[in-house]
């Protein structure tokens, strides 16, 4: 990004990524926005970031927001929280709000191709979660908690709603299991 820049994050929640994006690019006059639904989290955002002057934290629906032309979008874990229906819509206007040459980058948790490789990638992350210590009543628990709240699309449903917005150069850029970013250039 360079100077006059304009980057959002989408779901910013307590505005750590933003602050650390600031942070690296603090000798640029970059204009940050944060996006979050939640006012609990948009509150605790704008206490820590409040010595941030080029930072901005607005509580409100994307879908409510007017965007201005902006060199970076990121959106980090939060689409896969968005009703299905409307997600192309929201990749659509972030594509008309980036500038030529803007980057849209995108981490989500992501599903199998098929049913197949979805009970693979399940596995492996559950038994992951076991040897980071959790128990299985808490694995249990936040699975339940997510049930109708949390709907990955696969790799190729994510490509599928960035091809559809307008984005033509997409590349994976970071996969674990069920965990991939994408780097969409406009």
């Amino acid at each position: 990004m360079s100077n006059d820049s304009v980057c959002y994050e989408l779901g910013c929640s307590t505005g750590t990524l933003l602050k650390n994006i600031a942070d690296h690019n603090q000798n640029k006059k970059i204009k940050f926005v944060g996006i979050e639904v939640e006012q609990d989290m948009v509150d605790f955002a704008n206490d820590k970031l409040s010595e941030h002057e080029n930072i901005e934290i607005v509580c409100d629906d994307i879908l409510n927001v007017d965007l201005e032309k902006s060199d970076m979008i990121v959106s980090y874990y939060t689409i896969q929280f968005i009703k299905p229906r409307i997600r192309q819509m929201i990749f659509d206007k972030i594509y008309e709000s980036l500038n030529w040459g803007g980057a849209f980058i995108l981490f989500e948790k992501v599903r199998g191709a098929d049913a197949r490789f979805q009970d693979i990638t399940t596995a492996l992350y559950t038994d992951f979660k076991i040897e980071q210590g959790f128990t299985k009543e808490e694995i249990l628990d936040k699975t339940r908690s997510l049930k109708g709240v949390l709907e990955p699309f696969s790799t190729q449903g994510n490509l599928d709603l960035l091809q559809r917005a307008g984005f033509v150069d997409v590349m994976s850029i970071m996969k674990y299991v069920c965990f991939e970013g994408f780097l969409a250039i406009k």
